[in-house]
């Protein structure tokens, strides 16, 4: 059966093409499996709330028509604002506008969000789509400042705040100069655009949306996890074609579900959050945490952007799941809160999940997966213009797999965990290498929610092979002290305490970070695969070592790390373990960004040096096993990786292969095609070209 939704449609009409209906929603109660609801062109004010899934053979798809842009949003436009003078507007809207909650009443809440300067809700403002900054006073609002974490300093004087009382809610805005009665202003009324509010409605397609202004609550792993789209609990979604923007918080969540633990952390500090997280994992398991009845999701070719705490989030409900050839940005621009949470995707437990060819620019941090990423990949993303770093791995075991990426923001890595292989990748950025010994996080059996075991972070188990590194011109090459949540540039430290006392947003000294220059010195302590390994050790070696005062922290050892075939230009600190490694003070390779234009080039100047530096085609086979999972790397089916294709997929040669992400073949002037990862209906394609200069 084929639905049809129109803005001149009847909610009582039968819902055919010539009769349409007047809502999503009216048609998302009835839908069942292998039905399609084709929405036409316009605006459409409501919380799409499906009733039914679909089934593997017959899904349920929600499509845009074609016949121009389809917006589901969560705001009402508001036009009855009065002048206070001084540029500041008020409006009073009653309390039953509001669907679930009151989000100017509401406050964000939640495990890992920090203490900020105030508490803010979850409402929002919007001017032409573009929603405005809260401040915790209306009186603040007649001589707006800059808010001075905001990316953008000249749209923080735009602001908003709000009062409910038990029946009306009164909102006083500063809209910068302009009357809010001629523009079009508008307010959250709904939380989410798309998402189920029961669990266990599966196989949805949902394409070719614009889906904006919602407002989420925060979505740590350890409550529901919000998102202005998502599957709630499910199984086998398709989120494709979509534009996504101004969520409060996320804007797409791929699970929880709150009956695993609501929160219990913040709501209840009997125990520590890492214990809370391990039980929520246990009750998930009890509660049919398994790849037959969760994830397996497809989240493929959208634009999401202007979402302040995560594009795409995501725990235990994401594993199984291909995110690939999104364009993320602008995430986490404005900064009036922060927690542990933010990225341009955050996942939890992202086993077997697969992230390719995205773009992920201008945000907090770009990619952060924590706990339980085993059997990942992250292939061929391109990365630039992040605050933080491109890439956060916390507190997992492997195997994970990184290849072909393009890592271009001035930190590229942050490393707590273990277990990653890392090959054909291009870094231009710094990196930190860490253990992390006070926590304990479990690993699985292969391609499996089944817990097999459970371990701390001692770090090591990395490989790293044909990768090119590429220094960022400072003289310094010492590693220097930051924190765990600091970005570049780094705090002056000499009013910095590294003493016993909190550094940053209460996180204690022990979370001390080290950041190492452009490539792999930061490893020059770790053991390498050739070394003993303290279990190796007679107990006559052992006691050997202890007498002649070496420390002996066997508890406390890091595991082997294996560097092959990699390629350091413009100074870049190869590691020790790397002793014929190629090193050149130029650079040789050229690198372009603007990222307002989406635009990425690469020149290669010298690709003498380059071409045929690395030996061998790297395999499933070379790379091994993880040590704790006992997990070889390979594809989520079992079957072996051969990284015999490059970026643009072109075949390497069997043997002296170029490092990095693209082969070079001759020395003859070659243009790499255009990627593009974007709508075909939006204003900007990413552009990355790849050439040779001479």
């Amino acid at each position: 059966m084929e639905y049809h939704v129109a803005i001149q449609g009847s909610d009582q009409a039968p819902g055919t093409e010539a009769q349409p209906f007047r809502t999503i929603s009216r048609a998302s109660a009835i839908a069942e499996p292998g039905d399609n609801i084709t929405v036409h062109a316009g605006v459409y004010r409501e919380w799409v709330n499906p009733a039914n899934g679909g089934t593997k053979e017959q899904r349920i798809v929600y499509q845009s028509a074609g016949d121009g842009e389809v917006v589901i949003t969560g705001a009402e436009p508001v036009a009855d604002w009065k002048d206070e003078g001084d540029g500041v507007w008020r409006t009073e809207v009653p309390n039953s506008l509001f669907a679930i909650r009151n989000p100017y009443q509401t406050k964000l809440h939640g495990d890992w969000l920090f203490e900020g300067a105030f508490e803010p809700h979850l409402g929002e403002v919007y001017l032409d789509g573009k929603s405005l900054y809260e401040c915790d006073s209306a009186n603040k609002l007649h001589n707006p400042q800059v808010w001075p974490q905001a990316k953008c300093a000249e749209d923080s004087l735009m602001q908003w705040y709000a009062e409910a009382s038990s029946t009306t809610t009164t909102i006083w805005a500063n809209f910068g100069g302009k009357d809010p009665r001629r523009e079009n202003v508008e307010i959250n009324v709904r939380p989410y655009c798309f998402w189920p509010e029961k669990a266990g409605r599966n196989y949805i397609t949902v394409r070719g949306f614009t889906l904006q202004q919602a407002s989420p609550q925060w979505a740590p792993p350890t409550a529901l996890q919000e998102g202005l789209i998502g599957p709630h609990w499910s199984k086998g979604w398709i989120i494709e074609n979509n534009v996504i923007n101004e969520s409060k918080c996320t804007g797409i969540s791929l699970g929880k579900d709150i009956t695993t633990g609501p929160n219990e952390y913040s709501n209840n500090r009997s125990k520590g959050g890492t214990q809370r997280e391990q039980e929520v994992i246990f009750r998930a398991l009890r509660k049919g945490w398994h790849k037959d009845h969760i994830g397996s999701h497809i989240v493929r070719n959208n634009v999401i952007h202007d979402c302040e705490q995560a594009g795409i989030v995501g725990h235990l409900g994401a594993a199984f799941s291909r995110i690939y050839q999104n364009r993320i940005y602008n995430i986490h621009h404005k900064r009036i809160f922060h927690g542990a949470e933010v990225g341009g995707i955050k996942l939890h437990a992202a086993l077997d999940t697969q992230i390719c060819g995205n773009v992920i620019y201008s945000s907090y941090r770009a990619l952060w997966l924590d706990w339980q990423a085993q059997g990942t990949r992250i292939s061929r993303n391109i990365f630039y213009d992040n605050l933080s770093e491109d890439l956060f791995v916390e507190v997992c075991h492997g195997p994970y797999m990184v290849d072909h990426n393009l890592f271009l923001s001035p930190m590229n890595f942050r490393n707590m965990a273990q277990g990653g292989a890392f090959v054909h990748n291009l870094f231009t950025g710094r990196f930190v290498v860490r253990s992390e010994l006070t926590r304990y996080t479990p690993y699985h059996m292969p391609h499996e929610t089944a817990v097999a075991g459970y371990s701390n972070i001692t770090g090591g188990d990395d490989r790293y092979y044909n990768n090119i590194f590429i220094g960022d011109d400072d003289p310094g090459k010492e590693p220097l002290p930051m924190t765990f949540f600091e970005h570049l540039p780094l705090t002056p430290r000499e009013d910095m305490d590294y003493g016993d006392a909190a550094v940053m947003d209460g996180v204690p000294d022990n979370s001390r970070c080290y950041l190492h220059p452009a490539g792999l010195g930061g490893y020059n302590d770790y053991p390498s695969a050739h070394q003993k390994q303290w279990w190796e050790y007679t107990k006559e070696e052992i006691a050997a070592l202890k007498e002649s005062g070496k420390p002996w922290q066997p508890d406390k050892m890091a595991l082997p790390v294996t560097i092959q075939g990699n390629l350091y230009l413009n100074a870049a600190v190869p590691s020790a373990h790397e002793s014929n490694a190629k090193v050149y003070v130029n650079n040789g390779i050229e690198i372009e960004i603007d990222p307002a234009t989406c635009r990425v080039q690469v020149h290669v100047h010298s690709p003498e040096i380059i071409r045929g530096a690395a030996p061998t085609v790297v395999t499933t086979n070379l790379l091994g096993r993880s040590y704790q999972a006992e997990m070889h790397y390979e594809k989520p089916d079992g079957s072996p990786y051969r990284f015999d294709h490059d970026f643009f997929h072109k075949l390497r040669p069997e043997k002296n292969v170029t490092p990095g992400p693209f082969e070079i073949f001759g020395n003859s002037l070659v243009k790499m095609p255009e990627v593009q990862i974007c709508r075909s209906d939006c204003s900007a394609t990413l552009e990355l070209h790849v050439g040779f200069t001479f």
